[in-house]
C-alpha cells in the first residue's frame, strides 16, 4: 500500500494485527519526539523542547490506550506486525529539527506530522477487508483529527509570526557580497 509499511497486507490485517500496528505507530512517533526535544534542548530552543515533550506524551497516552485495548482481547497472542515493517508514519521528519526551532515551527511540525498520520489511516481504510479492522481505522482517524485541532489550538495561542521567522536563517549556503 505504502512506503511507509512493509510486509502488510491490509486486505487480510486482523483486528489483532491492525492494533499491533497502530501501538507501534504511535510508539515510532513517541520516541521521534523524545528524541528531537533532547535534539533541542542541546540547542537551547526550550520551548520548542517542551512542546516536543509534550507531545511525546499525548503519543504514550495513545499508545497506553491502544495497547491496554489490545491486551484485553487478546491477551499476549504473539505479534506478527514488527517495528521494522513500519516508517514514518506519524512521527516527525528527523530533518525537521532546526537549531533555533521556535515554537510555533515545532507546532506546525507537530501539524504536519499529524495530518500525515490521518492520511495513512485514510488510505489504509481503501485497502482494509476487515469491518472490525475498518472500524479502528476510522475511530484512529478521528484521533488524529482530534490531535490535529489540539496543535491548532496551541498555535492560536502564540502571538502572529514576527516579520523574520527561524526560515529566513536557514541553512542555505552564504551568498557573496
Amino acid at each position: 500500500m505504502t512506503q511507509q509499511t512493509q510486509g502488510i497486507d491490509f486486505a487480510t490485517l486482523s483486528l489483532r494485527d491492525a492494533l499491533d500496528l497502530a501501538v507501534l505507530i504511535e510508539e515510532e512517533a513517541r520516541d521521534r519526539y523524545e528524541e528531537l526535544a533532547a535534539q533541542l534542548v542541546l540547542h537551547r530552543t526550550p520551548a520548542a523542547a517542551h512542546f516536543f515533550t509534550k507531545m511525546m506524551r499525548v503519543e504514550e497516552i495513545h499508545r497506553k490506550e491502544l495497547a491496554e485495548q489490545r491486551a484485553r482481547l487478546f491477551g499476549t497472542q504473539p505479534s506478527t506486525v514488527r517495528r521494522e515493517q513500519l516508517f514514518d508514519v506519524e512521527a516527525p521528519d528527523y530533518d525537521a529539527v532546526r537549531m533555533n526551532m521556535s515554537h510555533r515551527a515545532a507546532l506546525l511540525t507537530a501539524l504536519k506530522s499529524e495530518v500525515k498520520a490521518h492520511h495513512f489511516f485514510t488510505e489504509a481504510l481503501r485497502h482494509v477487508g476487515s469491518v472490525e479492522v475498518r472500524k479502528l481505522f476510522e475511530e484512529l482517524c478521528d484521533e488524529e483529527i482530534e490531535h490535529q485541532k489540539l496543535v491548532k489550538a496551541e498555535l492560536d495561542k502564540l502571538p502572529p509570526p514576527t516579520r523574520f521567522e527561524e526560515d529566513d536563517f536557514s541553512d542555505d549556503e552564504p551568498v557573496a557580497q
